[in-house]
């Protein structure tokens, strides 16, 4: 699963710009995969789910 961060987390709720954060997400346009997806990481992409595009 690949995930890429295509809007600002500038101006949104401090827990989604940590979420962001915690995710290893920082500028527009950074990636991120990983081999296995679990429920932890599907609550992470949840929060904030409108700021990214994820791939399988």
């Amino acid at each position: 699963m690949t995930i890429t961060l295509v809007k600002s987390p500038y101006g949104r709720k401090p827990n989604q710009a940590k979420t962001l954060k915690a995710l290893g997400l920082n500028k527009v346009g950074d990636k991120k995969t990983y081999d296995q997806v679990n429920d932890a990481l599907m609550g992470q992409i949840n929060t904030v789910k409108h700021l990214l595009k994820v791939e399988e």
